[in-house]
């Protein structure tokens, strides 16, 4: 298995967790929090979302999802288009207020992204240095695999959500 298949397989599981905990949630499981410093479940899927979109266009040399495909205004939030959740307060993460079926929507089509960026890479692709603010530079690959690994501690996070607050 290549390199590339093996993030595509792990992209994709993400994927299916984001529909398995999504579909037919009502909006008080949605955006409820156990307490009130807190994330909820749909401020988890738009940061893991978002940090996705973000991350993998930049690597990938395009514009992101979310700007390029008119996201932004569809979600509604009261954040700079940039905003990718990263440092949110308590109160900033009570303003994402969104249905599941638009988070679906977003998340599917940074998938996509995702996917088509993937398909392209071969082994040697991952050694490319993608960030020298860090000490070792942060390769392609170290970058995808940290996003991968964001993505399903968030959507673990909320799958946990939604047994405790259903």
């Amino acid at each position: 298995m290549k390199a590339n298949e093996v993030l595509l397989d792990g992209f994709s599981r993400v994927q299916e967790q984001v529909h398995a905990v999504l579909t037919g949630l009502d909006e008080k499981v949605l955006t409820g929090r156990p307490s009130e410093s807190a994330n909820s479940i749909a401020w988890l899927v738009w940061h893991l979302t978002r940090v996705q979109d973000d991350h993998v266009s930049e690597v990938a040399g395009h514009e992101q999802t979310h700007t390029a495909d008119g996201w932004h205004e569809r979600l509604g939030l009261p954040f700079d288009a940039a905003e990718t959740g990263y440092g949110h307060t308590a109160s900033q993460v009570g303003q994402v207020q969104v249905s599941a079926e638009l988070l679906i929507g977003y998340y599917d089509a940074v998938h996509a992204r995702t996917v088509e960026f993937l398909k392209t890479l071969d082994d040697p692709d991952f050694d490319r240095i993608v960030d020298t603010r860090w000490d070792p530079p942060v390769t392609l690959g170290a970058r995808l695999v940290s996003v991968a690994d964001d993505d399903a501690q968030h959507i673990g996070q909320s799958a946990y959500l939604k047994g405790l607050l259903s």
